[in-house]
C-alpha cells in the first residue's frame, strides 16, 4: 500500500488543473447552447489527446504533433463509432490491429509512442459508446463525431498558436512534462514487437469477451486491460493495483454525486472538477488520479445514459476484470520467459 500511494509532491500542478477548468468549461456551455451534448466527448477527448501530445519546443515541431495526433484521431473516431454496433468479429479485430500498430510506433520515439498508446484507448472508449447505445453503423453519427474531435482538436492547435504568438514566439515547454518527450527514432527489438502482440491480443480478448457476450457496461474492462499492461510483471501489477484501487475509490465518489445530486448541470460541472482534479495530481499519484479518472468516466457516463446502481458497480467489476486479464497474461508471458531463458542456458 505503501508503494500504491507513494506521493510525489512536487509533481501538484494547480495551474494546469485551472487550465482544464477552462479548456472543458468552454465546449460544455456552447454544445449545450446549441443542444449537441452528445459530441462533448469526442470534442473533450479530442482536446485532452492532442494537448498531451504537445512535445513542446518551437511551434512547427508542435503543431506537427498535434496535427497528426487530431486526424489519426478524427479517423479512430469514426471508424470506432461506425463498427462499435456492428458484429463483434470485426470490432475484436480492429481492436487487435488498433493496438498492435500502437505498439509498433515506439519505432519513431517514445513520446509518438505514448500519443498512439492514448489514442489506442480512445478507440476502445469509441467502439464502447454505440455497443451500449445499440446503434448501428447508418445511428451511430460517426461522422459528426469524428468532426467533433477534429474540431476539439482544432480548438487547442488554435489556441496554442494564439499563445504562442501572445509569447512573442517563443519555444514552449510541454503542458504535461511526465510525457516523455524522446521523439528519436529507434530500431524495433523482437522482445518490443513480441510484447505488442501480447498486449493486442490481451485488449483483444477483452473486447471479444464484452461485445462478443453483449455484456452491458463491460466497456471499461479492455481499456483497464490496455492501461495495466506494462513492460514488466512487476510494473503491470502495480499499476493493475492503483488501478483497481482507484476505480473503488472512484465508484465510490460517483456513487455520492449520483445519489445526492440530480441536476444535470451540476453533474457536468462535478465531471469538469473531476478533470481538473486529475490533471493537477497525474504526476503526484497514479492511483488518486485514476479516482478522479473513474469518479469522471462512471458520473459522464450515467449523465448521457441514465441507469443505476447496479450498473455502476458492474463497471468496477469489469474493470478488476480487465486488469486480471492483464496481470495473468504478464504472469504467462514472465514465466514462459523465465523458462525459455532456463533451456537456453
Amino acid at each position: 500500500m505503501a508503494a500504491v500511494f507513494a506521493l510525489n509532491k512536487k509533481g501538484f500542478n494547480l495551474a494546469r488543473g485551472l487550465m482544464v477548468v477552462g479548456v472543458l468549461a468552454i465546449p460544455l456551455l456552447v454544445l449545450g447552447v446549441l443542444d449537441k451534448e452528445q459530441y462533448w466527448l469526442s470534442v473533450t477527448f479530442g482536446i485532452l489527446f492532442v494537448a498531451l501530445s504537445d512535445p513542446g519546443g518551437t511551434y512547427g515541431v508542435r503543431f506537427r504533433e498535434m496535427a497528426w495526433v487530431g486526424l489519426v484521431g478524427a479517423f479512430l473516431t469514426g471508424l470506432g463509432f461506425a463498427i462499435g454496433g456492428g458484429p463483434w468479429g470485426w470490432v475484436a479485430l480492429a481492436a487487435f490491429l488498433v493496438t498492435f500498430v500502437s505498439g509498433l510506433a515506439l519505432k519513431y520515439g517514445v513520446h509518438r509512442f505514448t500519443s498512439t498508446l492514448m489514442l489506442a484507448s480512445w478507440f476502445l472508449i469509441a467502439i464502447s459508446v454505440p455497443a451500449e447505445e445499440h446503434l448501428t453503423p447508418a445511428t451511430s453519427d460517426w461522422s459528426a463525431q469524428a468532426l467533433a474531435w477534429l474540431a476539439g482538436s482544432a480548438f487547442w492547435i488554435a489556441l496554442t498558436f494564439v499563445a504562442w504568438v501572445a509569447r512573442g514566439r517563443k519555444t514552449q515547454a510541454s503542458h504535461f512534462p511526465e510525457i516523455p518527450g524522446d521523439m528519436a527514432s529507434t530500431t524495433l527489438t523482437r522482445p518490443a514487437v513480441l510484447f505488442s502482440i501480447i498486449r493486442a491480443a490481451a485488449v483483444t480478448f477483452a473486447v471479444a469477451i464484452a461485445f462478443g457476450f453483449h455484456l452491458p457496461n463491460a466497456d471499461l474492462m479492455p481499456i483497464a486491460t490496455l492501461a495495466a499492461m506494462k513492460g514488466t510483471l512487476d510494473q503491470t501489477t502495480l499499476v493493475a493495483e492503483q488501478r483497481l484501487i482507484g476505480a473503488l475509490i472512484g465508484a465510490g465518489i460517483a456513487t455520492v454525486f449520483l445519489l445526492s445530486v440530480t441536476n444535470k448541470h451540476v453533474l457536468e460541472v462535478v465531471i469538469i472538477l473531476l478533470a481538473s482534479i486529475a490533471a493537477s495530481v497525474r504526476s503526484v499519484n497514479y492511483a488518486i488520479y485514476c479516482s478522479a479518472i473513474a469518479g469522471l468516466v462512471l458520473i459522464a457516463t450515467d449523465v448521457s445514459h441514465p441507469t443505476n446502481l447496479s450498473a455502476e458497480v458492474n463497471r468496477v467489476l469489469f474493470t478488476l476484470a480487465g486488469v486480471g486479464i492483464a496481470w495473468l497474461v504478464m504472469l504467462l508471458a514472465d514465466r514462459l520467459q523465465k523458462a525459455s531463458t532456463k533451456t537456453a542456458a
